[in-house]
């Protein structure tokens, strides 16, 4: 008798050993998910939409992250994870020339990198391909460091600086190359997500000097990076939920409201905000105005454009017209002018 309860015992202790060995096991394969925010000055001097990014996580329940780099925080009056590769100045060119990111991923080995990155290289008027190529050389490397890495890159915040007129342009051109750029470069085991930080930010409202983002700016850039890094998080690889509805757009009234983010000599930039003012949802919208100063829209993004002489009549793109009650959204464009400036009244519907 004595015998059997002694095997019984041993058997119930080798059971428990091994319980507590699987769940130590268990425990020690979760590590935190590594995120390393790469970019220039707008991502690291301060950088405050990481702060804003890290605390919207943690409250949403993705606490198991971990924000990797070699700079520390540098500020922004919020705690938060602030550890990045956000490198004042500097041009991916060069990063890539000289072969600087291989330490810092050894040094940080993330899982996920978030890469706005091309602000300075735009304003040293380096051309879209050469850029590109160099993003190509940081991809790479960054898939050398982790084959399974998954890599946000941002269409860049637009930029209008006093001493750059030109730069306005040079963002619109180079944002313009980065989808098919990431289209040929993306794989299945290290996906591209290209994270649209341009639409909808004024460089008149949304920076501090034309380049850098101010607070509103930073809210911005942190709600555009929300959604697409929750996805990576969850395993996914695309930026933006295909919404899809058979049913026609229902009753309900919405407003458009146009603005001038920025001038210059012949040239413009500006946008408008479609807001749904009905109690039910909308699937579509159209928006209309009538130029009387000579303006002509040269690029628009964010939707379809048709023109006929001053009139012009933009409708939502595949991915925008869906808005709830009280949603808006926002499409911009570059424009022409020859006489005066003056902002049209548009119409919504």
């Amino acid at each position: 008798m004595r015998s059997k309860t002694g095997s019984v015992l041993a058997a119930l202790a080798a059971l428990a050993a091994a319980v507590l060995f699987a769940t130590a096991t268990a425990t020690a394969s979760a590590a935190p998910i590594r995120i390393m925010p790469l970019g220039d000055s707008i991502t690291g001097s301060p950088g405050c939409w990481r702060a804003l990014l890290w605390n919207r996580l943690q409250s949403a329940g993705h606490t198991n992250i971990d924000f990797v780099g070699t700079l520390p925080p540098q500020g922004c009056g919020v705690a938060h994870d602030g550890d990045n590769e956000g490198h004042g100045g500097y041009l991916a060119t060069n990063v890539a020339a000289q072969n600087l990111l291989p330490g810092w991923l050894s040094a940080t080995r993330p899982d996920i990198v978030l890469m706005h990155f091309g602000t300075n290289d735009v304003w040293s008027n380096i051309a879209p391909a050469t850029i590109l190529g160099s993003f190509t050389t940081l991809v790479n490397q960054m898939r050398s460091s982790n084959p399974n890495m998954k890599i946000l890159v941002a269409k860049i915040i637009p930029m209008n600086p006093s001493s750059c007129a030109e730069c306005a342009q040079r963002t619109v051109n180079f944002n313009n190359a980065i989808p098919a750029w990431a289209a040929a470069t993306t794989t299945p085991q290290s996906p591209i997500v290209v994270v649209d930080q341009w639409t909808g930010f004024s460089t008149s409202t949304d920076t501090y000097d034309g380049v850098h983002p101010n607070a509103s700016g930073d809210q911005k850039m942190s709600d555009k990076w929300y959604p697409a890094l929750v996805d990576a998080l969850a395993g996914g690889g695309t930026a933006t939920p295909t919404v899809t509805t058979t049913t026609p757009p229902p009753p309900g009234g919405c407003t458009a409201t146009y603005q001038t983010t920025g001038q210059w000599q012949g040239g413009f930039q500006g946008e408008v905000t479609v807001t749904n003012t009905g109690t039910t949802s909308r699937s579509a919208w159209t928006v209309a105005w009538t130029y009387a100063g000579g303006q002509q829209i040269t690029q628009l993004w964010g939707g379809t454009l048709s023109a006929s002489g001053s009139s012009v009549t933009v409708r939502n793109a595949s991915w925008n017209g869906l808005l709830a009650p009280g949603a808006s959204t926002t499409f911009g464009f570059l424009g022409s002018w020859n006489g005066t400036n003056t902002a049209p009244t548009p119409s919504c519907s």
